[in-house]
């Protein structure tokens, strides 16, 4: 997808604001068996086609407003991932703006999570 300049002048600014981990990283994570939540930040039809196995999904476009009933703790381990890597760091960026303090972006989104081979549910949000 190509993306517009004013968008990834806003990413690239949040990017500087937001630790960002990888595909692997969150694999080694839930091989150690860690708990975390895994949130996909993608739109409603995204999500159903597929999505990281065990993640809940929280849209881009509704996050901010729901986040606080969603995951009330603070300071609780968050990933959030998106398509390619882009609406993670801004929904990321706006969750620490929020006072959550451990907040990650998985780089490269569900792209990378499929082409890494990693564990895929279908269907609507649980």
């Amino acid at each position: 997808m190509q993306h517009n300049p004013g968008f990834l002048r806003l990413v690239e600014q949040a990017r500087q604001r937001v630790q960002v981990c990888t595909v692997a990283e969150v694999q080694a994570r839930l091989a150690r068996g860690e708990r975390f939540h895994l949130v996909d930040v993608r739109e409603d039809h995204e999500f159903v086609k597929d999505h990281a196995a065990g993640a809940r999904h929280l849209g881009k476009g509704i996050i901010e407003r729901d986040i606080e009933t969603a995951i009330p703790d603070k300071q609780a381990p968050i990933v959030l991932y998106c398509g390619g890597g882009y609406r993670s760091v801004l929904a990321a960026d706006a969750l620490q703006q929020m006072g959550y303090t451990d907040v990650l972006s998985m780089d490269g989104g569900i792209k990378a999570w499929r082409e890494a081979g990693c564990p895929l549910d279908k269907g609507q949000p649980a």
